[in-house]
């Protein structure tokens, strides 16, 4: 009776907290907002992180719905499957999957030609952030809503957590004069902010190229906290990059990326890459002491 009784508390608070989850902005999308897209010709900008919590992908949900036709696909940094060595060029594609056109945004291009987008109605994005001002993703998704603005398409953000809290602020600003791909607007190193907040902020506070203004509609999540680690989410990890390992990774990389700028490792191909870092120099009995 003790072990029937314990089960069942067991399984009431599993689905409490299944129930309470946050439901990321692609879920809520499916749910409430397709109308948005039905007969439209769509672009979506994603990779192996654009997926909802019962792992489908984004794409397979959305090619299978009637009335919804993707014309292409957008991969950022990593690829479109995120298998990609960091820094490593990417061509366009095929995706194997679905048949559809993949346009690398990690190469030559990094901003959509008017060409690649002739043919869409609505971009949408959905790609995990990290919470650091140098993770390539928000660059890409910022140059997106610029294409987008200077062409008249419309631009959705389907909203994800930031995984090292909406609280979590630090960092310097970047200063106008160091403005790169791993850095494009004047947001600090830890932002706090999620990738639609980014998205907001980049369009309303004029930062896109000559000031234009994207058609932009965010799709927010549903039991979001700021306070939220991701852990507290309920959601799973799908790792944003092949060393962004756990959340432990993504906690201390807004720190220790700047590793990379020295002559010391920042354990990229260790099984703790940013958690870890060295140099065959380095003496650690030293540096413990």
């Amino acid at each position: 009776m003790k072990k029937i009784i314990m089960l069942s508390i067991l399984l009431l608070n599993l689905s409490l907290s299944q129930s309470n989850r946050v439901k990321i902005g692609a879920e809520v999308f499916l749910e409430k907002y397709l109308d948005i897209i039905k007969g439209k010709k769509i672009g979506i900008v994603t990779n192996h992180t654009g997926v909802l919590p019962d792992g489908r992908h984004i794409v397979d949900v959305l090619n299978s719905i009637p009335d919804v036709k993707i014309v292409a696909l957008f991969g950022p940094e990593h690829g479109i499957r995120g298998e990609v060595p960091d820094g490593k060029s990417i061509s366009h594609g095929v995706d194997t999957k679905t048949g559809i056109k993949v346009y690398s945004l990690y190469g030559e291009v990094k901003k959509p030609t008017p060409e690649m987008l002739k043919d869409i109605d609505v971009l949408i994005f959905d790609i995990q952030d990290v919470g650091a001002r140098f993770y390539t993703y928000i660059s890409t998704m910022s140059y997106c809503m610029e294409a987008c603005a200077e062409l008249g398409k419309k631009f959705i953000v389907l909203d994800r957590p930031n995984p090292i809290r909406g609280l979590y602020v630090d960092g310097p600003v970047l200063a106008p004069k160091f403005k790169s791909f791993v850095g494009p607007h004047p947001i600090p190193v830890a932002h706090g902010m999620t990738v639609g907040e980014l998205a907001k902020l980049f369009n309303e506070e004029g930062w896109l190229e000559n000031g234009v203004k994207a058609d932009l509609t965010v799709i927010k999540m549903e039991n979001y906290l700021r306070k939220m680690w991701f852990d507290q989410t309920g959601l799973p990890w799908v790792k944003p990059s092949p060393n962004m390992m756990t959340l432990n990774t993504a906690i201390v990389y807004t720190a220790t990326c700047f590793i990379e700028g020295t002559n010391v490792s920042e354990g990229r191909g260790t099984a703790h890459p940013f958690e870890w870092i060295g140099a065959p120099w380095i003496d650690a009995q030293k540096i413990g002491k």
